[in-house]
């Protein structure tokens, strides 16, 4: 008898491993155990459901059962790890049960960040990690008007487009200075505040929500400014948290994920992380194109072909209907500068080293059309 491998997480991640390894052997035993339903869906799906009309049920593309027919494989959900023992090479569930691996994939995801905020209003609080969020705050917006978006990130500015697309009055706090702050040079975090803005977004930059209460029906924001923000619901989207403490507490290594070489191996020789919870040779990238080229990977790894992973250059498109944008992140530990062009249909943004090399871009509105031309010139993200 072959020892398994076993897949923790039911995400992107876990089931990218999963479809490529079946690829590449169609008899090598696989179990994925997931703490929720684990059945599939594409999660950057979910913030802009709302304007594709997709409701919770409609996002989900299988269920656990039709995955593991589909995939040859056994899938276990509502099941929850509380140990890994690297010596035994066992895993111990919630119940007391054990069970035996031949290689480990940690494909865990990360968990929304939560705030420390004062205020009744708290426990109210919603964000959208997984499927089940999605449905939670789906059926919450029934009735409702006002939403507040505490976060101007990536994902904030996608659901805040949503939102006011689909008719709500949407207010979005950051306590930076333009939105997509991570991302993108000022001229650029002026120009999707500009769009966003036009679309009915109303922004407070420069703004630390200090508590957050609950008064009748309605929840009040209130700002270290002293301003006060009514809505009807609280989103918080200020970025996510890799899931590493079972790694930790199994003795891996642990920076800002869990962290493994090009291989994708930790300190344990058949145990992988992949995906959001992972860190790649110091590279966290919570992205869809990385997790498939590193599944890719790691599937040949698995079936017996030691194969590292390679990232190319992979832009992120922003999905901002009102406002185009795809971004290729320099490595901003790299001496460099931006160069940036702009007028009233669009921003062009790249970042050079001295020599004049191209590491990264963000284009925005009309300049979005030079994405394939600027990828083009751009170094791999790991060779």
């Amino acid at each position: 008898m072959i020892d398994p491998v076993i897949i923790l997480g039911s995400g992107l991640a876990g089931y990218a491993v999963a479809r490529e390894l079946r690829k590449l052997d169609a008899e090598l035993p696989i179990i994925m155990l997931s703490e929720d339903h684990a059945g599939f869906y594409s999660k950057p799906m979910l913030s802009n459901a709302l304007t594709t009309g997709k409701t919770a049920q409609t996002l989900l593309n299988g269920d656990a059962d039709k995955m593991a027919s589909q995939l040859n494989m056994t899938i276990r959900p509502h099941c929850r790890v509380t140990v890994v023992d690297t010596a035994s090479n066992t895993i111990t569930l919630e119940n007391g049960e054990q069970l035996l691996y031949g290689q480990l994939v940690l494909a865990l995801g990360a968990d929304q960040i939560r705030l420390p905020l004062q205020g009744t209003g708290v426990e109210q609080i919603l964000s959208v990690n997984d499927l089940d969020d999605y449905g939670s705050f789906r059926d919450a917006l029934v009735d409702k008007k006002q939403i507040s978006i505490i976060g101007a990130g990536l994902i904030g500015c996608e659901f805040a487009n949503d939102l006011v697309t689909a008719g709500f009055q949407v207010n979005v706090l950051d306590i930076g200075t333009q939105p997509l702050g991570r991302l993108l040079p000022p001229a650029g975090g002026a120009f999707i505040q500009q769009k966003l803005a036009a679309a009915g977004v109303f922004f407070h930059l420069n703004a630390t929500t200090q508590s957050v209460d609950k008064v009748g029906e309605r929840m009040h924001l209130t700002l270290a400014s002293g301003e006060t923000i009514e809505s009807d619901i609280v989103l918080s989207s200020v970025g996510l948290q890799p899931r590493t403490q079972l790694a930790s507490t199994a003795g891996l290594q642990v920076n800002r994920g869990i962290v493994v070489n090009q291989m994708l191996q930790t300190q344990s020789e058949n145990i992988y992380a992949i995906g959001d919870c992972a860190e790649v040779e110091g590279k966290v990238l919570p992205f869809v194109m990385p997790i498939t080229h590193a599944a890719r990977a790691l599937a040949a790894t698995l079936s017996g072909n030691s194969t590292p992973v390679h990232y190319p250059a992979m832009p992120v498109m922003v999905k901002t209907p009102a406002c185009p944008t795809v971004v290729s992140p320099p490595d901003f530990n790299v001496s460099g500068e931006w160069l940036v062009e702009a007028d009233e249909d669009g921003v062009k943004a790249l970042y050079q080293d001295e020599a004049g090399n191209l590491l990264g871009y963000a284009l925005l509105g009309a300049a979005v059309k030079e994405k394939m031309a600027l990828t083009a010139q751009l170094p791999p993200i790991l060779a």
